[in-house]
């Protein structure tokens, strides 16, 4: 299936439908489509729809939706992502836009002893989502849980995950790609500029959870999560 631009609108329900303003803005401003002209659509939860225009007005574009197909996500592993915001808030959003990019289903800001940042703007963090998800042509938005902190998020049972804590402090820390089982759902902690301390790593490894490397490089928060991020999707194409 060839995808050659793709719009967002959370609930595609009904044959006729009115698109969001600010998709209907970059599609009569930017794009200048018109009358029938084809588009395809999504809704972030797997449903892709071939669409084409049937009507549009100064700040508002109707669809009539020709086809609706239900896709499984392309990956057969779930990687859900705990980081720790970073007190550069446009550096925690490059990291949201990436990870969609690269492959993701769950990301929970998380906070810790060393945190910078406590707050977020969940509706901002969630266009950033949406562009990258359209940009990338991907079907499937990533899961934004509430930001939460690392002690509650750690005592969450996940009986089907491999739960991994990256942190930079420990000696005989194996490396992610040797720890990693091809084809498990994952959890992967990082943590802020300051690092996990090591009270935090003691409790992440009481909770199961493995303490991994990401190399050698000592990585900003950012930087750590894309690279873990990555990692997964190499590992998982590994013969």
């Amino acid at each position: 299936m060839q995808i050659m631009a793709l719009f967002y609108l959370e609930n595609i329900n009904g044959k006729v439908l009115d698109l969001p303003e600010e998709e209907s803005r970059h599609i009569l401003k930017v794009l200048r489509m018109r009358g029938d002209d084809p588009l395809e659509l999504t809704d972030g939860k797997g449903l892709f729809c071939r669409a084409k225009i049937s009507e549009t007005g100064k700040k508002i574009v109707r669809v009539e939706i020709i086809e609706r197909q239900q896709l499984t996500s392309p990956r057969n592993y779930k990687l859900h992502m705990a980081v720790a915001p970073v007190k550069n808030l446009d550096r925690f959003e490059w990291f949201l836009e990436k990870a969609t990019e690269i492959g993701i289903d769950e990301i929970s800001p998380v906070i810790t002893q060393n945190s910078e940042r406590t707050s977020l703007r969940p509706d901002r963090l969630e266009k950033i989502l949406i562009a990258a998800m359209k940009q990338s042509l991907k079907v499937h938005k990533p899961v934004l849980n509430p930001t939460i902190t690392l002690e509650k998020f750690l005592r969450i049972k996940r009986p089907d995950y491999q739960l991994f804590i990256a942190y930079c402090g420990e000696n005989n820390r194996r490396l992610l790609k040797n720890s990693y089982q091809k084809g498990r759902n994952s959890v992967i902690l990082i943590g802020p500029e300051g690092d996990f301390t090591e009270e935090e790593v003691s409790l992440a490894k009481a909770m199961d959870y493995q303490v991994v490397s990401l190399g050698d490089s000592r990585l900003r928060t950012e930087t750590a999560a894309v690279v873990a991020c990555h990692s997964f999707e190499i590992l998982n194409q590994s013969e």
